[in-house]
């Protein structure tokens, strides 16, 4: 068995992992690539993968925790090939995943772990915080798309200046529950993170102006036939006017005249109101995992 550091010719050894693994994500191979080839800035990004017989069987990435001002390191979607489990592979990934975030010197590390791998994680050190739902949804059922309320105007994203959208993005998640204290990415990380992947679809992407103040969005990143809704959210002042649900669901309305089939989300278990919206539109919980915490050293 041996772990190194992936390179861009990894991505469809890794998304075909990852697919088996946990086939309610998307992450397409491009955007996988990307990733590896030019990491976002500033993040202190890194992935790894190993193999067994020259094929890779694993993946962990590991990185600075963008969304919040504090020392936070996140180990992201650690996982092995289910028949190379309990052979270590996991254990290694998970130390040089660890090594490499040393130098920050975060005062925790975030990771996140389906049911099963839950023992794993207490083995570790991590302690189960929160739980993440996903469900998916067959674009052949959509709802009607309503026509939208006075003063309202919906937009593909591809028309807006990615300034605003960043805008709206950092605005709503200052209260999203979770782990961290979001709202405090900076433009160019979110633009390298968010705007410029080769996998957001910027023209089913939708947004909502009110009285011409972007007030509300929703991100689909594509792979195929499959897409993503990255990121729906409406800014804290213009909350319960229903503009979260319209955003999305005309963004799904694009993306299924676009060719995608099927949808997939993930959310807090905590965040009530944007999991009523995905039973109003249909979705069906598909799986969960729990983000799990390690404490490192004391903050100061």
């Amino acid at each position: 068995m041996l772990v190194r550091a992936a390179h861009p010719n990894d991505a469809p050894a890794v998304v075909a992992l990852r697919t088996l693994v946990f086939p309610f994500l998307v992450r397409g191979v491009a955007s996988t690539r990307q990733l590896i080839e030019t990491p976002p800035a500033g993040q202190h990004w890194a992935g790894f993968v190993a193999e067994v017989d020259g094929n890779i069987v694993g993946w962990v990435s590991v990185s600075r925790n963008n969304q919040t001002t504090e020392a936070v390191g996140e180990v992201s979607l650690l996982h092995v090939h289910p028949d190379c489990r309990h052979r270590g592979i996991g254990a290694a990934l998970l130390a040089r995943a660890l090594a490499q975030l040393a130098p920050l010197a975060p005062a925790w590390v975030r990771g996140r772990a389906l049911p099963e791998a839950l023992p794993f994680a207490r083995r570790h050190g991590f302690a189960p915080s929160r739980e993440e739902r996903f469900s998916a949804l067959e674009l052949h059922v959509l709802p009607p798309l309503a026509e939208a309320p006075e003063g309202v105007r919906l937009l593909s994203l591809a028309e807006v200046d990615p300034r605003r959208v960043h805008r709206v993005e950092l605005l709503a998640s200052a209260d999203e529950p979770g782990d961290v204290t979001g709202g405090a990415i900076g433009y160019e990380e979110w633009r390298a993170d968010t705007w410029d992947n080769v996998g957001l679809d910027r023209a089913a992407s939708t947004g909502a102006e009110v009285d011409g103040e972007l007030v509300a969005i929703s991100l689909v990143k594509r792979d195929g036939t499959r897409m993503w809704s990255d990121y729906t959210a409406t800014v804290p002042a213009f909350r319960g006017r229903g503009l979260a649900g319209l955003v999305k669901l005309a963004a799904l309305h694009r993306a299924a005249a676009r060719g995608v089939t099927v949808a997939y989300t993930g959310n807090d278990a905590a965040n009530a109101p944007m999991l009523a919206i995905n039973n109003r539109l249909g979705y069906r919980q598909v799986a969960s995992q729990w983000s799990c915490v390690r404490t490192l050293r004391q903050a100061n």
